[in-house]
């Protein structure tokens, strides 16, 4: 049953439907991630970086709802549920127990660096299949290099600077 029809080209529409997927999985993927980390975390800076993925965690969910009415937009429906994240998730996860604040800040740094390699993929891919999702991508990729960075910055040791 096809309730919404695109005036994507069939083709067009192929590339960009799956871009969309992709990244709504990669977003709340990393919402959960941030989430459990957000629960688990321990150490130091505690309070600083517990807040700070509360920042990852809504960034993550405000992209994720407007990636998946993009889709929804464009005649894709968007498959969020539970069994498929967990089958398609391809970021690095968290550890089971507690996480100490260094490890969660490696964590984040690597899963944000993977889902920016990704998306940065999935910008060219849909660059002449539909700029508007292009767009969409290039807004998405900024916000998670600016989350990335500040973790980058967590980590950072008077050591590292030359």
């Amino acid at each position: 049953m096809t309730v919404v029809r695109s005036t994507l080209p069939e083709e067009a529409l192929g590339v960009t439907g799956t871009a969309l997927q992709e990244t709504l999985v990669d977003l709340l993927g990393l919402s959960l991630i941030g989430k459990q980390a957000h629960w688990s975390i321990v150490g130091p800076r505690f309070r600083s970086i517990h807040l700070q993925l509360d920042e990852v965690v809504a960034t993550a969910r405000t992209h994720s709802d407007t990636v998946a009415e993009r889709a929804a937009a464009l005649g894709v429906p968007p498959d969020g549920r539970p069994e498929t994240i967990a089958a398609t998730f391809a970021l690095p996860g968290t550890k089971d127990g507690w996480l100490r604040d260094t490890e969660v800040v490696e964590l984040l740094v690597s899963g944000l660096g993977t889902a920016i390699t990704r998306l940065r993929e999935r910008i060219d891919a849909t660059e002449k299949a539909d700029p508007v999702t292009q767009d969409l991508l290039i807004t998405i990729t900024a916000d998670l290099e600016k989350q990335r960075w500040m973790f980058q910055a967590e980590n950072h040791r008077p050591e590292d600077t030359a």
